[in-house]
């Protein structure tokens, strides 16, 4: 290993790197941000090791702190902090100044929270209205303090929340609609899902129609009623959204839909006379996921009132589950028609808290790094194999009376 040379020569090695940077042979064959960084390293790597010194590192980022935000040079420090042996990885190197989530990327992030000492972003001064939301948002949705810093740096609106804003938006125009047309034409505008005419569509899950399996998903368009849809739709927008600036559109996506999926699933195995409507499935899937995760990490978590929100979110889930219960169990004005399911409400929480918490806590980490994430995506996979045998042969072997199709 031998003395490490001094900073000196380093700076201006990795000064000349900026200027033969066209030179380097293989530079089409990565990515711009990596091919940037790769000459640099090399330049300070002149046996070509992979490794070079910590000492060389701080030299690197000094010379080329101007490019970097002060937040991310902070977790770069902290990494080379980290490092006790005196180098540092070029794998390390490249994931970090490309934002690549990573295990080195966790380490530098557990190192800062426990050496550096710079004010929180919370105290910072003259910030406009959407530096403003940005830093809400992190505060609302991680728990450490430097993963709020990386956050608030490299967060840029592009792409947007598209995800969760395209599919309430889709399913407020759709339930409108229905809603107003079925009160028109059923002349009933207070449980229009108790009148069998109201599942007569192409959305719904119905038992009789499970074969159809976009319904599956689809019956998220279809709520009980203006209550029932106004919640889910607040609750997606006030949870949601910031989910997703924080964690992407991908993730959140998988969450909620897989939320959808499994809530249909589920009752088609434990309420199998049931039809299903209603997105709650993948709303309690991202809500109980991010309640679970405030509880887990309650400490670090800096949200305002944190305690009352709960307390309320829980509250307002608890009397829609309730007003689901109270209407699974209520007699059918249409006997033999029964009213909806809400056992897809108990499918979301139960990936919330699986899946959901996996993501939500591993902000600075590929997924596909973490077991834990394998494991939950097994245990996902086995139980909508389960399920898909279990509507193809369960239901002839049982020999259940099923209402009739709308």
């Amino acid at each position: 290993m031998g003395e490490h040379p001094s900073p000196g020569p380093a700076v201006a090695a990795c000064a000349e790197a900026e200027r033969i940077e066209e030179l380097e042979p293989e530079a089409e064959e990565r990515p711009p941000a990596e091919d940037h960084w790769k000459v640099l390293f090399d330049q300070c790597d002149p046996g070509n090791t992979g490794f070079i010194s910590t000492g060389k590192f701080r030299s690197l980022l000094d010379s080329h702190s101007s490019k970097l935000d002060p937040h991310k040079r902070e977790v770069l420090l902290a990494l080379a902090d980290s490092h006790a042996n005196g180098q540092i990885c070029y794998q390390d190197f490249v994931n970090l100044m490309s934002n690549k989530r990573s295990n080195s990327f966790r380490q530098a992030i557990l190192q800062g929270n426990r050496r550096l000492c710079s004010k929180a972003l919370l105290e910072e001064k003259g910030l406009n209205l959407s530096q403003r939301l940005i830093r809400h948002v992190a505060y609302e949705t991680l728990p450490r303090e430097i993963d709020r810093k990386w956050y608030y740096d490299s967060y840029t609106c592009c792409p947007p929340p598209w995800f969760m804003i395209t599919v309430t938006l889709l399913e407020a125009r759709t339930g409108v609609a229905f809603f107003l047309y079925n009160g028109v034409s059923l002349g009933q505008f207070v449980l229009q899902v108790t009148h069998p005419r109201y599942l007569k569509n192409s959305l719904v899950y119905h038992p009789q129609l499970r074969a159809q399996a976009w319904r599956y998903l689809t019956y998220i368009f279809m709520h009980a009623g203006i209550e029932h849809l106004g919640l889910n739709v607040v609750l997606q927008l006030l949870v949601g959204v910031p989910l997703e600036m924080v964690h992407g559109a991908t993730r959140i996506g998988l969450v909620y839909v897989a939320g959808v999926v499994a809530g249909s699933l589920a009752v088609s195995v434990a309420d199998m006379t049931a039809p299903v409507v209603g997105s709650s499935g993948g709303v309690y899937a991202l809500v109980s996921a991010h309640l679970a995760n405030i509880v887990m990490n309650w400490s670090g978590m800096k949200c305002q009132f944190k305690l009352l929100r709960m307390a309320v979110a829980l509250i307002c889930m608890s009397m829609e589950f309730g007003r689901a219960v109270w209407l699974r169990f209520h007699p059918s004005a249409y006997p033999p028609c029964p009213h909806p399911s809400f056992v897809a409400h108990l499918g979301g929480v139960a990936v919330g808290i699986t899946l959901g918490v996996v993501v939500l806590r591993n902000y600075e980490q590929r997924l596909q790094d973490q077991s834990l994430w394998w494991i939950f995506v097994a245990m996902y996979t086995v139980f909508v194999l389960f399920a898909v045998f279990w509507n193809i042969f369960a239901y002839t072997l049982l020999d259940l009376k099923l209402p009739p199709p709308p």
